[in-house]
C-alpha cells in the first residue's frame, strides 16, 4: 500500500466547527508520523478513524500554540487510552528550542511529559538539518515565520511529501520542496499581504511555480480569506497547476497526482 497523507487539521486557532488547528498524518509501511499537533489533533485523529495509538513520530515545525498544544494530550492518550501497552518509543522532533519548551511543559503539567510510562525521545534538529532513523528521512529548511520555524520534506519509500509549516515568502523554499507530492502549504493572508511572516495567494503562487507539485494543498487560512475562492486567487496570481483547499479528513496518496479520498 502506498504511503498516504491525511489532513487532520486544516485551520488555525480561530474557532471553527469544520477545521481544527494544524495537524497532518503520514501513514506508511514503516512509519506513522504527525506533522504538528495543534489543539484538537488527537480528537481529530479519532474522529477520522485514524490509529492515533500507532503514531511513532511527531514533527513540530515551530512552537506556536496552534501547532504544538496537543502534545500533552497525545502523551496522555498513548499512556492511558491505547488498545495495548506501548512498547516502542515516541520520537518528537523539532527545531532548536524544543528542549526548553519540553522543560516548560514538564513544569506546567508534571513529570509525565518526560516520562509518560513509555519511552519518549525528544530530538532537536538544526533548522537546516536532517533526521533519519532508517524508516524515514526528514530534511528541514528555515522559514521566515519565527526565529525557530522550519519547513519539512518527508522522504520515504522512494517518495516525498512537503509541508511549509508557517512561513513568509522565501525564494529558497521552492527548490527545497521541489518533487514533493503533495505539497501542503499555508496560505494565511489576503493580498496585498499585511505581514511578511505568512503566505498569501500571490506568494503561494510564486512558491508553487518553483516547487511545481501536481497537488498544491492549501491550509491555515485566516478570515477574511474564502476557502472556496483561494484556489482561483492562486491561479490568478500565476500558478497554472492543480490547487486544492484542504478539508479536515482529506487524504492524498504520496507520490500520486490525485487525492485518494475527500
Amino acid at each position: 500500500m502506498a504511503p498516504t497523507l491525511t489532513v487532520i487539521g486544516s485551520g488555525t486557532l480561530v474557532p471553527s466547527g469544520e477545521r481544527s488547528s494544524p495537524c497532518h498524518l503520514i501513514e506508511a509501511a514503516g512509519a506513522v508520523l504527525l506533522l504538528d499537533a495543534g489543539p484538537g489533533a488527537v480528537h481529530g485523529l479519532a474522529r477520522h478513524g485514524k490509529p492515533w495509538w500507532k503514531v511513532g513520530h511527531l514533527v513540530l515545525t515551530h512552537f506556536h500554540t496552534d501547532h504544538f498544544a496537543d502534545l500533552p494530550h497525545l502523551l496522555f492518550a498513548l499512556k492511558w487510552a491505547s488498545p495495548s501497552a506501548r512498547t516502542r518509543p515516541l520520537h518528537v522532533i523539532g527545531p532548536p528550542g524544543l528542549h526548553r519548551r519540553i522543560e516548560a511543559l514538564r513544569n506546567a503539567h508534571g513529570e509525565f511529559i518526560a516520562h509518560p510510562g513509555f519511552d519518549v525521545v525528544y530530538s532537536e534538529v538544526a533548522r537546516d538539518g536532517t533526521w533519519d532513523d532508517g524508516s524515514l528521512a526528514l530534511r528541514f529548511a528555515p522559514t521566515r515565520h519565527t526565529d525557530h520555524s522550519v519547513a519539512v520534506r518527508i522522504e520515504l519509500e522512494g517518495r516525498a511529501a512537503g509541508y511549509t509549516g508557517d512561513t513568509g515568502p522565501d525564494p529558497a523554499l521552492g527548490p527545497f520542496l521541489r518533487g514533493c507530492e503533495p505539497l501542503v502549504s499555508e496560505c494565511a493572508l489576503t493580498d496585498p499581504a499585511a505581514a511578511a511572516n505568512h503566505l498569501s495567494p500571490a506568494s503561494v503562487a510564486e512558491l508553487a511555480c518553483a516547487a511545481n507539485p501536481a497537488n498544491l494543498v492549501l491550509t491555515h487560512l485566516y478570515p477574511p480569506l474564502d476557502a472556496a475562492a483561494v484556489p482561483d486567487l492562486v491561479r490568478a496570481a500565476g500558478y497554472p497547476g492543480r490547487v486544492i483547499c484542504a478539508r479536515d479528513g482529506q487524504q492524498f496518496t504520496i507520490g500520486e497526482a490525485e487525492p485518494c479520498s475527500s
